[in-house]
């Protein structure tokens, strides 16, 4: 049940038709033949290498002087390590000892 004054219904308007186009397609193969005929030619090449090894030496030379400071005792001069028999150092028989100055010196 409705309550109430009813609505107008006005007359439809009717709009032109509106036009679509729906496209279809069809792939037809058509099988094209190219025969080809490949050759392979094998190219063989020799490469010559050619070795010069060197070899090589490093040589150390060492000198060794000795200076007389001049008179008066060395600081611990005398001591364990300086001069005679059994001692370090510079050691050995013949500096500071017997010999010194002498033909080989300090042997």
């Amino acid at each position: 049940m409705h309550c109430g004054p009813r609505p107008n219904i006005c007359p439809a308007v009717v709009h032109p038709t509106k036009c679509c186009v729906n496209h279809t397609f069809q792939n037809n193969v058509v099988p094209h033949i190219h025969p080809t005929h490949t050759t392979t030619v094998n190219h063989i090449n020799f490469q010559h290498q050619h070795y010069f090894p060197q070899t090589q030496s490093v040589v150390n030379e060492v000198t060794n002087q000795q200076f007389v400071a001049g008179p008066g005792p060395a600081p611990g001069f005398g001591g364990p390590g300086f001069g005679g028999p059994g001692a370090g150092g510079f050691g050995g028989p013949g500096f500071g000892g017997p010999g010194f100055g002498g033909p080989g010196f300090g042997r």
